[in-house]
């Protein structure tokens, strides 16, 4: 609302969490707002698909941060600095601009050149939404954010979404291609979130936002569940020095 100018919208108590906060999006004083029952059953998917798996990057930041005794403010802040990263949260949004160069660029004609392109490792081409550190057989969210996207575009009337159908042919092509299938390149829940948002009207540039929303559930959880533990102790990670171990420091006069 703010960057539109825009006057902000209060919360209704007879709303449900979901439909509250696309009223809050979307709404203004002149007329009644109803938000579409698809739509918010998503919106309550997405938050919790993203809200927290695990020591992901921006998790372990929150829990190393807080284990110094900082308040929780000073440790979500320093969540969502990591998660800012287009490698972290920024990664829908990389996607789903991927998604958009290739469909300006010749769209499902093209795809299966871009993913020659891909394959070869001096064109610099990246397929964004693939792969997982933690998910290598096939993200579990995905298939649920797969889903989430046909509902959405069917509720919204958008079936023929140029892009959504762009996404579903890339993904046809990697779950056959044996290039990334060996190399376990599976759709992750970033290939279709963005699709999703897009769809929405949430603007590009509060993808991250949202996932920071969804997933600050989860950091105050592990702050929580680190400090209620009576042995806690600031959090110290370990290096290997593989360097050099010794080296001879020539004299000043001879440097």
């Amino acid at each position: 609302k703010y960057p539109h100018a825009h006057p902000f919208i209060h919360p209704q108590n007879d709303r449900t969490s979901p439909a509250n906060f696309l009223r809050l999006l979307g709404a203004t004083r002149c007329d009644e707002y109803k938000a579409n029952e698809g739509v918010a059953r998503a919106r309550d998917r997405i938050f919790i698909l993203h809200a927290d798996h695990e020591q992901n990057a921006s998790t372990s930041t929150v829990r190393l941060c807080g284990s110094s005794g900082t308040n929780p403010f000073a440790a979500i802040s320093a969540g969502v600095a990591c998660l800012w990263g287009p490698a972290h949260g920024g990664a829908n949004e990389a996607c789903l601009q991927m998604l958009e160069e290739l469909q300006a660029n010749g769209g499902i004609a093209k795809v299966g050149e871009f993913m020659e392109k891909v394959k070869d490792k001096n064109s610099g081409v990246r397929l964004m939404g693939f792969g997982h550190r933690v998910y290598k057989n096939y993200d579990p969210r995905a298939k649920l954010m797969q889903e989430t996207c046909k509902e959405v575009l069917s509720a919204l009337g958008l079936e023929n979404d140029p892009l959504f159908k762009l996404a579903m042919e890339l993904e046809r092509i990697a779950l056959e291609d044996p290039y990334f299938v060996q190399r376990k390149l599976y759709p992750n829940v970033d290939f279709y979130s963005g699709i999703v948002q897009r769809a929405i009207g949430i603007p590009t540039s509060l993808f991250t936002a949202i996932f920071a929303l969804a997933r600050t559930v989860g950091w105050i959880a592990q702050w929580n569940e680190m400090l209620s533990d009576p042995d806690y102790k600031i959090g110290r990670p370990r290096q290997l020095f593989t360097g050099s171990v010794t080296r001879d420091v020539p004299p000043m006069d001879k440097r």
